[in-house]
């Protein structure tokens, strides 16, 4: 076992712990506390039956349970780990806090141990897709890499494989920065745009969250930002370590830039070309943000070859304009991921030609007059459903330029219906994509789900 991960293991010896949320990222957390010997009480506002079996699991490990409506009372415990979708100002955590209780979660935890360098990303755009990027690159430099955080894998469990020549390359969402007291060795933040304002309180919070990737950095960390983005350009100001560039509209005098044809790095006054956009695998000007942002963390690291290298043959990860079908004539992309109207946009403006467009979900209480335009630009057929629709539908026909009919716009509640209804509106040549804008909890556990439930209709077309 690692000294770090030893010492954090013995500093909750004979303490009690509550570990809330019985999920992806605290389930292995909990089985670990348990084989270390730890007091652990799991807490779930979800019914004993309701967990598949895994209620039965953790109670032959020693867990003691606490589920259903009451979960969270008589929070007493000594330490107290957090799923990261809970505030942390919910009234029972407060008042544990002020009773006493250490309040942290498995991501804060993760970095207590961790005994090999970090990188991070979070941002509101291109997260998981410049994560995966930065986890190739160095594999193809021969690294061992542990990928994980938001990205759906948890590392704390992980932790005691690790050896101090490793990576560990995170995704961090909001939620899971806005209590950290740690930062990466390197952090990337790709964007900043309204988003989760269903959750934060005001976009203020929302960025203060995000801030934490970088302000507890050493002088000698590295902070990777996007020149293009007010907010992000900003943090520069105050960051305690170095800071790199990247940019589609300006060269900085030190980072990476795109001048309309390739990617290239500035470098104390020298030029130097790392990889032409006809060469980079993935499609849209996003994905060379996406990589521009890479770059720039790990470039020193694995060197300009690989950069080339790994952008020439990355086909790019699941649900993030993912080519799932061509079915007589019509090409038919998952973009599930995109569950705010800049990641839609920037979707849309990776074709060439307008599409039939399927959008919709779950509302985040954040602005849509940003998408209107876009789509009367870029779609020929809208495709309207979940919660969010009739905001979508507004901010088309209130956009300069809309003409009825122009785009068509359709309006399903059912999601399979919205898919069978793009694909009836389809001819050879056309471009179906689900790029909904919105989140998918209106209709399914997660983005995945939505984007699974897409391509199983797809497939299934005759």
């Amino acid at each position: 076992m690692n000294e770090k991960m030893s010492a954090y293991l013995e500093s909750l010896e004979g303490r009690r712990i509550a570990v809330i949320g019985i999920g992806i990222s605290n389930t292995p957390l909990i089985k670990l506390l348990l084989r270390n010997g730890c007091r652990v009480t799991a807490c779930d506002k979800k019914g004993y039956g309701d967990l598949s079996g895994l209620a039965e699991e953790l109670e032959s490990l020693g867990a003691e349970l606490r589920l259903g409506d009451g979960y969270l009372d008589s929070l007493d415990h000594d330490v107290i780990f957090r799923t990261p979708g809970m505030r942390p100002d919910v009234p029972q955590l407060l008042q544990a806090e002020q009773n006493g209780s250490v309040i942290t979660s498995e991501m804060e935890a993760f970095f207590e141990v961790c005994p090999c360098n970090i990188v991070a990303v979070t941002g509101s755009d291109g997260k998981t897709t410049t994560t995966t990027i930065i986890s190739e690159l160095l594999k193809d430099a021969g690294k061992q890499v542990y990928l994980g955080g938001n990205i759906g894998t948890p590392l704390f469990s992980k932790a005691d494989d690790m050896r101090k020549d490793d990576w560990a390359v995170l995704e961090l969402s909001s939620f899971q920065l806005m209590t950290m007291k740690k930062s990466p060795q390197i952090a990337v933040v790709t964007n900043l745009e309204p988003n989760h304002l269903d959750y934060h309180k005001t976009m203020s919070e929302y960025i203060k969250a995000k801030e934490n990737i970088f302000l507890h950095q050493k002088e000698t960390d590295l902070l990777v930002l996007n020149a293009d983005n007010e907010i992000t350009c900003e943090f520069a100001d105050y960051a305690k370590g170095r800071v790199a560039f990247f940019s589609r509209t300006e060269r900085p005098e030190n980072g990476y830039y795109y001048d309309g044809e390739a990617i290239l790095r500035a470098q104390n006054g020298t030029i130097a070309e790392i990889v032409k956009s006809e060469e980079i695998k993935l499609p849209g000007i996003h994905n060379i943000e996406n990589y521009m942002a890479a770059f720039a963390a790990v470039g020193d690291i694995v060197g300009g070859d690989i950069c080339r290298r790994t952008a020439m043959k990355f086909e790019g990860v699941e649900h993030r304009i993912e080519l799932v079908r061509r079915l007589r004539g019509v090409s038919y992309y998952n973009d599930s991921i995109a569950s705010s109207p800049s990641r839609t946009i920037a979707g849309l403006r990776s074709f060439k030609q307008k599409v039939i467009l399927i959008a919709g979900g779950y509302d985040k209480h954040i602005p849509y007059d940003v998408l209107g335009p876009e789509i009367v630009e870029h779609v020929k057929t809208l495709v309207l459903t979940g919660n969010t629709a009739p905001k979508i539908r507004a901010a088309v026909e209130n956009s300069q330029g809309y003409k009825e009919g122009g785009p068509q716009i359709i309006e399903l509640d059912d999601f399979g219906d919205a898919v069978r209804a793009a694909a009836r509106a389809a001819v050879g040549g056309d471009i179906v994509i689900l790029s909904p804008a919105s989140a998918s909890f209106d209709k399914f556990k997660n983005f995945a789900e939505r984007g699974e439930t897409f391509k199983k209709i797809i497939y299934e077309l005759e």
